[in-house]
């Protein structure tokens, strides 16, 4: 016959590990999980580069939009069909000459 004592023992000791591998796997799984989320390429990040990306496509359709403002006004300068308004008005501003009867507006420069 089996001491009482030594069965208790070997339950005691399965019990102790059953419950370590299963603290353990939830510990693994957790990891894995909080790194998921928050890791360089987790769920947050790639909620960070969203925002970048978005604000980087404002930023680009604001560029596109100035840089054809400025080549509409290049195209008026060139030699073959310069405009008369935008000549007019780039030569008083090299040589600094207004007339009287003009109207001044003085812009704060960005």
């Amino acid at each position: 016959m089996v001491p009482r004592t030594m069965v208790s023992h070997r339950r005691r000791h399965a019990i102790l590990t059953a419950l370590g591998l299963y603290v353990f796997a939830a510990l693994f799984i957790g990891y894995f999980a909080v790194n998921a989320f928050t890791g360089n390429h987790g769920l947050r990040a790639q909620a960070d580069l969203d925002q970048q990306l978005a604000a980087m496509q404002a930023e680009l359709r604001t560029i596109k939009a100035e840089r054809a403002v400025w080549e509409r006004r290049v195209a008026l300068l060139r030699s073959d069909r310069i405009d008369p308004d935008l000549l007019d008005e780039r030569a008083r501003s090299l040589i600094g000459f207004s007339d009287p009867r003009d109207l001044t507006l003085l812009l704060n420069p960005r």
